[in-house]
């Protein structure tokens, strides 16, 4: 989630920066009244409303406005005072300038030139990193070693993964008090009272980076091309996969890092494309061929099924069989078995249908009453 200096909230709301409370609540009124999901059924409807009410959220609020405009700034002095009081002034500096822009000592940790504000504190750890590897099937009946270079996220070297060139990293969120929340409220517009969101400074932990790191922006790892050697051993599949520990991405703010994940690629056993289509084909028209067979019925259906029937093993065929592996064929079996079991329920149906039929008609008339 982008913080509070990531987004315009004056763009957003369509007012000039010098406006007053009364011209941004009006402008939020406008908008919200459009965009409100029982209104606006627009896919992303919901989505810009949300965003109109984060940005009404901090423009509505004298603290949070004057903290928003120093972090668009990156003046560390522009909102003195301004948060220093709400939330039991943990940060506030003898030069006025109230967490985060002050940090305590004279102004001692001072955001460097280029860093706006504070950063979300928020722990995940990384995903894993998914790699495609190419085997022909010799390399994968009698091994191989791969050499690959992939995109990864590494722990930052400046912050040693923390996100804050300071020992202490998390301080609670000003702008939430730690809640992860905060309100707006509503009451003007849909009486509703008071609205909770996510907070838009802390994405939601409760918890802000006091010093970001300059180069990671306080998230605490950044983006690198790593190069890696994947060894697959003999008898490897299409699809096998090989973990290397520690060598995905790196987790936010010191949490955990993913694994590498070298998934072999092999060909020869992939059934996919045409081949993939044509057996699923030929297995749904197999059930049909088989009821209008025992029903000794030709009609323009019947032709229909031999021609997707026909269609299918087209597909499978061009898709050069005899360069394929038993692994492949035992895929294409599953994939008409899948295609056999959906059409063989309503095989089964238009037999009790017809077999019904077929009764009414030849039945006697003294039965019909």
């Amino acid at each position: 989630m982008a913080t509070m200096n990531e987004k315009d909230y004056y763009a957003i709301l369509g007012v000039p920066k010098d406006a007053d409370k009364r011209t941004i609540q009006k402008a939020f009124q406008q908008k919200a009244r459009k965009l409100h999901p029982d209104v606006n059924k627009a896919p992303d409807a919901e989505e810009k409303f949300k965003e109109v009410s984060e940005a009404y959220a901090v423009l509505s609020d004298d603290q949070k406005r004057a903290r928003y405009d120093a972090m668009r700034s990156g003046n560390p002095y522009a909102a003195a005072g301004a948060s220093a009081s709400p939330y039991g002034g943990y940060g506030a500096s003898p030069f006025g300038g109230g967490f985060p822009f002050g940090a305590g000592f004279g102004g001692y940790a001072q955001r460097r030139p280029g860093r706006q504000g504070s950063s979300a504190y928020n722990p995940e750890n990384g995903a894993d990193v998914v790699v495609d590897i190419e085997l022909t099937a010799d390399e994968a009946k009698h091994g191989a070693r791969k050499g690959i270079s992939f995109r990864r996220y590494e722990p930052c070297g400046h912050c040693h993964g923390s996100g804050s060139v300071s020992s202490e990293t998390a301080h609670t969120c000003p702008s939430c008090g730690g809640t992860g929340t905060i309100g707006v409220d509503m009451s003007f517009l849909f009486g509703a009272g008071m609205f909770q969101m996510v907070c838009p400074e802390c994405g939601g932990s409760g918890k802000v980076v006091a010093d970001p790191c300059p180069d990671c922006g306080g998230t605490g790892r950044t983006q690198v091309t790593s190069e890696a050697v994947v060894e697959f051993p003999p008898g490897t599949h299409d699809g096998d996969r090989i973990r290397i520990k520690g060598m995905g991405n790196a987790g936010t703010n010191g949490a955990a890092g993913g694994d590498l994940v070298g998934r072999a690629h092999v060909a020869a056993e992939r059934l996919e494309g045409s081949a993939y289509r044509g057996f699923y084909l030929m297995g749904f028209a197999t059930p049909f061929l088989a009821l209008f067979a025992y029903l000794q019925l030709l009609s323009v259906l019947t032709i229909i099924v031999i021609i997707v029937f026909g269609v299918g093993v087209f597909q499978v065929l061009s898709d050069d069989v005899f360069h394929h592996t038993s692994l492949w064929w035992k895929r294409g079996a599953a994939r008409f078995g899948a295609g056999f079991a959906n059409a063989l329920f309503y095989a089964l149906i238009a037999l009790w249908f017809m077999s019904c039929s077929r009764g009414l008609y030849y039945r006697p008339y003294y039965y019909m009453w």
